[in-house]
């Protein structure tokens, strides 16, 4: 049944991300339902909490966050754009990766009209993405249910119809965008350099007066018109059906350039506005840098989405910082004239009151969850240069398996590397600039402790890609960063036991803003890094290519 049409076979090679990122983004959702009681045993308790959120308004607008539905609002925050991580990935690939394959040329010698083709696999994603909303609504709903919450079934499956609006606008774009790249991978790295600062627009207005104008160029700030869990709030039916318009817009346009241009080809810019890409200016260029060996050849496949991956990190780091800065007056003076606010703001996902630091180390573990993505966009091109046979060409020349998997795991971790340090250099610039006083070796410990954890991602998918396909080792990664999010930022809240706390990679990582880098952790996940990349290398040397 599912490969009677494109749509259903598209369909079918999401259900894994349906069910994965459906489940999981919905268990986020439930979490700080199960917290938000202990946080509202008195009056005096419920109006503290109301007065720190307020402090923290960049995260969320503060709306009803004495209520579940409205503390569970307030509390994922920008947490739940995670979820665009998926159509920033299907988008870009849709299209352009088949015709990177050659599987689109089969598939348009069929009696189909190549409009309808691609219409059938933007509505398969639309799907996809619903599908996902509804899992994440029903979630929800059980989660009010069980904790008291004050909303009905309604409310909660229009959050998760809201999300997916936004979702699909974030998946029109990546697909528009790839009419304008050769290869998916440049698609994906610009639609999440614009993702970035979309979610950035929508904060100003929030820490800035006066500037929801600016807020308004953001698609994020449509969603955040709705809070459906909030009923005396309810949704923005208008922003619902402008984000849907604005879908429609943008997947309606690349459908109707992909009709226009040659398989394999891109849609002509004028040379101002040609979107930046690595192309030689000579058919053999024999002579070129990054031919000298697999290292340097990887390492200038990675410069460019590295530079994109860069400036959204360390320009997220610096802009937190500035909001540190102007939130810790009115941070200070809550410390100081309540005794229960130190514990209020650990629940709220802080640390220590009594330092700047415990502010900014709420927003920094975002740091490491980036860098570990930038880390799943190369392995899914490790991964997809073997599937598609281009490592064949590469193993004809007199190199042998291991070097060839080790140069590229080379350039990925030099670019790993490059990424910490700049964001350190960006995060101590913005601290002087704004006065905010930090650590500096604190601060170090967080920028750079983070590079460990993007190297064990990668290595976990250099093994995988051992056994699975591209899209399978790539969900699979994006599956278990959701799993660690949950258990690490959502566990504690649940009271899970240590032993489970134990099982993501973020325990690791800890406070180090705030505590110091913890050495011995790190060296656990170096060395577990270490064995995986062992592992997959003896597997890559082992089989047989592409299988």
């Amino acid at each position: 049944m599912w490969l009677r049409s494109v749509y259903l076979k598209t369909l079918r090679d999401y259900r894994v991300a349906i069910l994965g990122w459906g489940i999981g983004m919905g268990l986020v959702v439930i979490s700080p339902m199960a917290s938000v009681g202990t946080l509202l045993t008195t009056p005096q308790a419920r109006q503290q909490l109301v007065s720190l959120a307020a402090s923290f308004a960049w995260n969320a607008d503060v709306v009803a966050v004495d209520t579940i539905g409205g503390y569970a609002t307030y509390k994922i925050g920008i947490f739940i754009f995670l979820i665009a991580v998926w159509p920033l990935l299907a988008g870009s690939r849709m299209l352009r990766g088949e015709e990177d394959r050659g599987s689109l040329d089969v598939l348009l010698s069929l009696p189909r009209r190549r409009v309808r083709v691609a219409l059938e696999k933007v509505a398969a994603m639309w799907t996809a993405l619903l599908s996902m909303g509804l899992l994440i609504g029903l979630l929800a709903f059980a989660g009010g249910q069980k904790f008291g919450g004050d909303f009905g079934l309604g409310g909660g499956l229009l959050f998760g119809v809201n999300l997916a609006l936004l979702c699909a606008v974030v998946g029109g774009l990546a697909l528009l965008i790839s009419q304008f790249t050769s290869e998916g991978g440049p698609a994906a790295g610009w639609t999440a350099a614009l993702l970035l600062p979309f979610i950035v627009l929508d904060m100003v207005h929030r820490v800035i007066p006066h500037t929801e104008w600016i807020s308004r160029l953001s698609p994020v700030y449509y969603y955040n018109l709705s809070k459906p869990l909030v009923p005396s709030y309810g949704a923005n039916v208008g922003a619902m059906i402008f984000l849907g318009a604005l879908a429609l817009v943008l997947s309606g346009a690349a459908v109707w350039l992909f009709s226009r241009r040659d398989v394999g080809d891109t849609v002509p810019l004028p040379r101002w506005l040609r979107l930046p890409e690595h192309r030689s200016s000579r058919a053999l260029p024999v002579g070129d840098w990054s031919l000298r060996s697999v290292y340097t050849r990887s390492l200038g496949m990675t410069v460019r989405p590295a530079v994109w991956w860069t400036l959204g990190i360390a320009g997220f780091a610096a802009w937190m910082v500035v909001v540190v800065q102007q939130t810790e007056a009115r941070l200070s003076t809550l410390f100081a004239t309540s005794p229960t606010a130190a514990s209020l703001i650990r629940n709220l996902g802080g640390g220590d009151a009594n330092l700047n630091a415990s502010f900014l180390s709420a927003i920094f573990v975002l740091l490491p969850l980036l860098l570990m993505a930038f880390a799943v966009t190369q392995v899914n091109h490790w991964a997809a240069d073997e599937q598609d046979g281009r490592l064949d060409l590469v193993l004809t020349t007199p190199q042998s398996r291991l070097w060839v998997l080790l140069g590229r795991f080379a350039a990925l971790g030099t670019a790993t590397v490059a990424i910490g340090v700049v964001t350190l250099l960006a995060s101590a610039v913005a601290a002087a600039a704004t006065g905010l006083k930090l650590d500096l070796g604190n601060l170090a410990g967080a920028t750079l402790g983070m590079i460990p954890l993007g190297l064990l991602v990668a290595a976990i998918g250099y093994l995988a890609s051992g056994w699975l396909r591209t899209a399978a080792d790539t969900g699979l990664l994006s599956f278990l960063l959701v799993i660690w999010f949950f258990i690490s930022f959502i566990g504690p809240e649940l009271k899970l036991p240590d032993a489970t706390l134990r099982l993501s990679a973020f325990y690791y990582y800890g406070t180090p803003l705030v505590h110091g880098l913890e050495l011995g952790p790190m060296l656990g996940v170096v060395a577990v890094s270490a064995l995986a990349l062992a592992l997959g290398t003896l597997r890559f040397v082992r089989k047989d290519i592409a299988t």
